[in-house]
């Protein structure tokens, strides 16, 4: 479904501000929400990937950091294998060129070559927000090339 159409069909959806770029062969996805808050420390990234169901859109609130990278190419694989429908990253990525390869998609504020810390702290499943809009576990996430927008239901167009 195209961002441009859910706008138009529907009047109450959050609309992200456009901050983001594209990465991953996957320009189009969406899928309920699961978030991870963390600041430069992707322990809890590499678990939420690991463990959110299969068609989920992972949101990842790292701040907007700039300063490392909350996923790179092994953990960009495991949302591939898990059949994760999408990655929006309030930071940076790294390994950008593998992960343009990969079927997934992917939202981030750019790139950045350095690991983050591995320290484990942060927290999961918490209303985030960033780019103008709460990211609230549960709702669905519907991103193409025009944009983001957020539902707390799931969106059809008949």
């Amino acid at each position: 479904m195209k961002t441009a159409d859910l706008c138009d069909h529907y009047s109450s959806l959050g609309v992200c501000e456009n901050i983001f770029l594209n990465f991953g062969k996957k320009k189009r996805f969406n899928g309920p929400i699961h978030t991870v808050k963390v600041f430069e420390d992707n322990v809890l990234v590499k678990e939420a990937l690991q463990t959110v169901p299969s068609g989920a859109v992972l949101v990842v609130d790292g701040g907007g950091s700039n300063r490392c990278a909350l996923m790179g190419d092994r953990l960009a694989t495991i949302a591939v294998e898990r059949n994760l429908a999408g990655v929006i990253i309030n930071g940076c990525i790294r390994d950008s060129a593998e992960i343009n390869e990969m079927d997934l998609g992917v939202r981030a504020l750019g790139t950045c070559p350095v690991k983050s810390k591995k320290e484990g702290k942060g927290k999961r499943d918490i209303t985030v927000s960033f780019a103008g809009v709460h990211w609230k576990p549960g709702w669905y996430a519907y991103a193409d090339e025009d944009g983001i927008v957020l539902s707390d239901k799931p969106l059809t167009l008949d």
